[in-house]
Formats: C-alpha cells, sequence, structure tokens
C-alpha cells in the first residue's frame, strides 16, 4: 500500500469541501478547525443519598419524670419504657399504659417500645418461665397473657415489643479494669475460664435441649402471637441469645449457636410476617463472631434488607466469640460509623440504643456511660447526614 501524505490529503480535503480561503492562515489552524468532535460528555450519574431514618432511642430509666428530662436534656425523642404495671393472671393495665404514653408526650418523647416479660434473666428470673421451659398447661396461660399484653401495647400506640427466647440466662465471667479508661469495668465472657470454675456443669430443666427442641419451643409461641401482633400492628423483635455459646453447653444449644449468622437466617425464615423480626443486639451478635468489624455488616445487610429489624441495641465488644469484652462505643473493634451507614442504606428507621454501658466507681456511672454514648451516636449520625 502506498503511503499517504497525510498534509497534502487533509489541504486538498479542505479545499474540495469548504474553498481554498479555508487554508488561509498555519496549518496548526486549519488542523485545528477540522479536528474529529469530541464525543458527547455523559453527565455523571450521582448515587442519590438516603435519608437518615432512625433516631437515638433508650430503653433504661422508665418514664419517671427524672429520666424523661434526662433523655430530653440529650435530646433523646424515642424510647422503650419497659412495660406497664401487671394485672396478675390477666396482663398489663391499660389504663397505667396509656399514663406513661401522656407523660412521655409532655416531653416531646415517643413511647415506641415496651418489653415483653421474656427477658434475658433466663428461666430463674424471668416472670413466664413456662413458655421456653415447655411446661404445660402453664405456657398456654402465660401465652394467654402476652396475647393481652399485644392488645395494650396496641391500643397504646406503642409498636414494637421486645422480648427473649432464651431459657439459660445471661453468660458472664466477671468484669475487667481498664486504667486507660479510668478503670471504668468491663463485663467479661471468658468461655474457656467458665470451664475451670465449672460453670458449665450447672444443668437446664429438662435437659438435654436440643436447637431443634428449642425451635419447636419458639413456633408454638409465635404460632399463638404473632396472629395477634398482626392484628394490632405491633412487631415483636426478639433479641439474639446472649452470648452464643458452644453447642450443647450446660446441657442445651441456644438457638443462634454456635453459627451466629446461620441462627439468625432460620430464625428470620420461620415466618414471612410484619410482626416477625429481631430486636437485633449488634454487640451479642458480634460476640458469636471471629471477627466482628468485617462480619457484622454481611447481617445488618441481610436483615435490613429483609425489613426484619425492629430495633438496635448499640454495643461494642473488644474479642469475639467465647471471649469478650462489653467497652465504651468508640473503643471497641467494631466500627459505628460503618454500622451506622449500613443501616441508613437498609432504610432503618427504629431506634439505636445504648446497651450494656461499662461502669466505674463514681454514684453516677450509668448516667455519664449513657450521656456519653447518646453523645457518640448523635455526633456520628449527624456527620453522616451532612455527607454529600
Amino acid at each position: 500500500m502506498k503511503n499517504i501524505n497525510r498534509r497534502k490529503a487533509l489541504t486538498s480535503m479542505i479545499t474540495t469541501s469548504i474553498g481554498t480561503t479555508a487554508v488561509v492562515g498555519s496549518m496548526g489552524s486549519v488542523v485545528s478547525s477540522c479536528a474529529q468532535p469530541q464525543p458527547e460528555q455523559v453527565p455523571e450519574v450521582k448515587k442519590e443519598k438516603k435519608p437518615m431514618l432512625m433516631k437515638v432511642g433508650c430503653q433504661h430509666g422508665g418514664t419517671g419524670k427524672e429520666n424523661l428530662e434526662f433523655l430530653a436534656r440529650h435530646g433523646v425523642y424515642n424510647m422503650d419504657g419497659g412495660a406497664p404495671k401487671v394485672i396478675p393472671g390477666v396482663g398489663w393495665d391499660l389504663e397505667d399504659s396509656l399514663a406513661k404514653k401522656e407523660a412521655c408526650e409532655k416531653y416531646g418523647i415517643a413511647l415506641d417500645a415496651y418489653h415483653l416479660p421474656l427477658s434475658s434473666a433466663g428461666y430463674k428470673r424471668v416472670a413466664t418461665p413456662n413458655i421456653m421451659l415447655a411446661k404445660d398447661p402453664e405456657r398456654d396461660k402465660e401465652i394467654e397473657m402476652i396475647q393481652q399484653m399485644i392488645s395494650v401495647a396496641g391500643k397504646t400506640g406503642v409498636k414494637v415489643l421486645l422480648y427473649n427466647t432464651i431459657i439459660m440466662e445471661i453468660l458472664r465471667t466477671g468484669r475487667t479494669t481498664d486504667p486507660t479508661r479510668g478503670n471504668a469495668s468491663y463485663s467479661t465472657w471468658n468461655y474457656e475460664e467458665a470451664l475451670k470454675r465449672g460453670m458449665d456443669k450447672e444443668t437446664i430443666p429438662g435437659g438435654p435441649i436440643s436447637i431443634d427442641d428449642l425451635y419447636e419451643r419458639i413456633t408454638y409461641f409465635l404460632d399463638r402471637v404473632l396472629p395477634v401482633a398482626e392484628e394490632y400492628n405491633v412487631k415483636l423483635g426478639n433479641h439474639i441469645a446472649d452470648p452464643p455459646a458452644p453447642a450443647g453447653y450446660r446441657g442445651m444449644t441456644r438457638w443462634n449457636s454456635p453459627e451466629v449468622f446461620e441462627g439468625i437466617k432460620r430464625f428470620g425464615q420461620l415466618y414471612d410476617s410484619p410482626s416477625h423480626g429481631f430486636n437485633l443486639c449488634l454487640g451479642s451478635t458480634a460476640e458469636g463472631l471471629k471477627d466482628p468489624k468485617t462480619e457484622i455488616l454481611p447481617i445488618i445487610r441481610w436483615v435490613g434488607e429483609r425489613k426484619q429489624i425492629f430495633n438496635i441495641h448499640l454495643r461494642n465488644i473488644k474479642g469475639g466469640y467465647n471471649n469478650f469484652m462489653e467497652v465504651y462505643p468508640d473503643n471497641g473493634d467494631m466500627d459505628f460509623v460503618a454500622i451506622i451507614r449500613e443501616l441508613r442504606e437498609v432504610g432503618y428507621d427504629g431506634m439505636l440504643m445504648p446497651d450494656h454501658i461499662p461502669q466505674h466507681e463514681d454514684p453516677a456511672s450509668g448516667l455519664q456511660g449513657h450521656a456519653f454514648a447518646f453523645g457518640h451516636i448523635k455526633g456520628i449520625m449527624a456527620a453522616l447526614d451532612s455527607e454529600a
């Protein structure tokens, strides 16, 4: 093929197309005037920023004047009010529930949640032990009380009820003092230490209890209360068993153990109901993970995309499965900025609650810890909300 004289060919093309006057001036000008058009610039599509729908909340202190003023001073306007007065053999007192709501509203605080008498105290101290012990006919009577409590919550406008499905209580081996944080002490669990002390020797009534046994009891309960919750437009949020423990520990396997994410998936998929979900305690969930910082985010995403997060307990830990301490929100292994960003991405619109605050010798230890946690969480939310 013959070489083409690019300069001659270009001059000839321009002369033919637009006349000889087009080639007057420098060749640079000519080349510039006939340069190929630039490709059309495609505007950058920016990802729409999702709104910050969640709120800082609190589950401590009740609905008395002193606590409500404390919350309002710290900009906390959503709360779990604990529970109304109990009418023995019946359930909750509706008048007392309405009075609690009215007390909150005086300070602009929304009474968003209550705790059902299925707590983390375990069968020894919980008010309705026979539900999870599967002791008949007592459990049916207790379930009837729970049904009545759901109706009271619905009539009061309380939309979330939090509960636990455990038999064995919270497990801890002691406290760890941190001199770098003013000798604050952290609640601690070390499985190997528990075995050395023989803490595993105490057995559960009716044991051994397999994980399938436990799920049978859970579904027996939920089969009877979820229809009532749906009727009253109330959400039931189950708390992670604290902590996840090895299979067979003290004669039973917890519903979220030993693989906490698999337990969450199994529980979450039991029912396709808007009333079925989680009080997602991120601290307790992290206690079942080997690398809480990275492993917690996929769990939030899975539960959040299913719209099954009804409440968040936001506490941090150092460590992981079988060996951890509950620390302040800013000095644990989890990244609360990443967590709150992920909660925003899945559209979570409930409360973020400080939980299991570290202790110290000052008589105002609890109030100080909560004030710090409130400010820490609110600061992260404000910073994320201002992101472009």
